[in-house]
This record gives structure tokens, sequence and C-alpha cells, in this order.
């Protein structure tokens, strides 16, 4: 297995605030990586550091096997595309793509005419005067068409309506596909995105909380429903990652529940059910759970 990105006990403070706190982890070639968490956790000054345009306060990082910091060989084989991006004054969206055919060397004219027909992108126009629909739409075309072998999303997608958002992630599955690479994802979109994604960074607060494959985490909470005392009593002892309660009835989210405590419950008359990825997410950035239903 080939790492394209590697950090290791990475921390960037502003002041007293450590925005990435001694993080770890890697990144392993040819798989979609959701990195995910709440508004503020770390997520973009992660991916800044990543890609050199923050310096670490401590740690290390790798990419392609060495350090990104004015590190050209490495970045030119990354594309990194921010909901935030910025351009000169004056860019149109026809100059955007005509940069991006000069920095990116595997750049698919082709694919980015076509994407640009579909997604109804008006090059003609200053990239200021673009609704955020749009703009996201230019970032969406470069993301893909740069067939860059790692491509990071850092929400540029989510100016799009839903319909559009299906489709860039359709076109993303269907070119990874033909055209493997590695793709980092941040999105607060997780339900969406869900399906694509083969592993899942999960950060809060700049700590790394959750680091691992998408179908170990689908299967490693379960929802718990009935009513509240049977609930809270079938709770008690357990990890406990959200709970929710209306009238006479509750529910919990469970983490790390066996085949057999599963059986018990259902035997018990409570509902069992398994936990999306967003659920679970949720349950784990919430803050400290409630270990107890209320009876």
């Amino acid at each position: 297995m080939t790492t394209v990105v590697e950090v290791q006990d990475l921390t960037k403070s502003f002041g007293s605030l450590a925005a990435v706190d001694e993080v770890s982890f890697h990144v392993r070639e040819h798989a979609i990586t959701g990195l995910l968490g709440r508004n503020g956790a770390g997520k973009t000054t992660l991916m800044q550091l990543i890609t050199g345009q923050e310096f670490a306060t401590t740690g290390r990082i790798r990419l392609f096997g060495a350090p990104p910091m004015e590190n050209a060989a490495a970045l030119s084989r990354t594309c990194f595309i921010k909901e935030s991006q910025t351009y000169p004054d004056g860019f149109k969206g026809s100059h955007v793509l005509r940069v991006a055919s000069w920095v990116f060397p595997h750049w698919d004219e082709a694919l980015a005419r076509d994407l640009v027909a579909e997604f109804r992108v008006p090059l003609d126009r200053k990239m200021k005067k673009l609704s955020r629909g749009q703009a996201s739409a230019i970032g969406v075309v470069v993301g893909l068409a740069s067939r860059a072998e790692l491509t990071i999303f850092d929400e540029p997608y989510a100016g799009l309506d839903a319909v559009a958002r299906q489709a860039f992630y359709d076109r993303l599955l269907a070119d990874y596909a033909e055209h493997p690479r590695t793709v980092i994802m941040s999105t607060h979109l997780i339900d969406e995105v869900a399906d694509l994604l083969e592993h899942v960074l999960v950060i809060d607060e700049g700590r790394l909380i959750i680091d691992a494959s998408a179908e170990d985490l689908r299967g490693s909470a379960t929802t718990v429903s009935g009513r509240r005392a049977e609930v809270a009593a079938f709770a008690r002892g357990r990890e406990v990652l959200d709970t929710g309660s209306l009238g006479g009835f509750a529910s919990v989210t469970v983490a790390g529940l066996s085949a057999a405590e599963k059986a018990a419950a259902a035997q018990a008359g409570l509902d069992v059910g398994p936990v999306s990825l967003q659920q679970l997410v949720i349950g784990r950035t919430r803050g400290t759970a409630r270990q107890e239903v209320a009876s």
C-alpha cells in the first residue's frame, strides 16, 4: 500500500489556540477519504498544512514522501479546491481553466469542456460576478479535470443545488473508476457522500477522534429504541453516543454492540437498527455523551 499523505504528531497553533492538535494519520493511494467534523474543528487548517499553505508549529508532514512546503514537484501532483477560493481581479472562468491546464500535467481539456456544459458554467463572466453555485461549479470542473494524483475538495460543491451535487458525485465516481487517484473530501453533507467514502477521518476541536475504514464505521454503532424505561435499562453501563426521547419513548445510539447483544435487545421488544455515518459523526462530536436515559 502506497502512502500519499503522512501526518505525524502535527500541531498548528494560533496563539493559545491549537487549531490542529497532535494529529497523526496517513492517506493511502487510490482511495476516497472523508475528512469530517464540525465547522471550526480544524479541517481547513489541516488541509492547508498538507498542501504547504501553512507552516506547522510542530510535527511532520510528508506529501508523496517529501515535505510539502515550497516543494513544487509534490504540489504539482496535488489539486486543492476550496469553497473560499479567491482569484485575481478581472479573472473570468475561462482564465481559471486556462491556468489550470498549465498547472496540472494530467489536465483533460475534453473532460473540462464536457463538465462546463453539464454544470452550465458561464466562462465569459468575471469570477467575482458569479453566483456562489457558479463559482462552486468552476471548482468542481477544475478538481475533476485536473486528474491530479491527489485531489482535495474542501466544501467547494456546497454552493451547488441538490441536482448539481448529485451530478458531481456521479462524475467523480465515474472518473475515479476510469482514472484512479487519491481523493480527500471535506464536507458537512455527510449523508450525501457516505457511499463514496472508503476511509473516514473525523477531527473535533483540532484532535483526530476517528481514523477508520467506512465499512468498519458503518457497523460500529446501533440505534436502540422503545419504551423509555426499557431503553434506559438496556443502555445502562454501555457506551452511549447519543440519546433522544419523545413522550414515553426513547432511543439511544450505542457503540460496540455484539450480535448477541443486538439479539437480546430485539427479544426484549426493543427496535434495533443501523446508524448512518452522519449520525455516528454527530454522536462522536456532540460532546460528552449522556450515559443514561432518564426514566
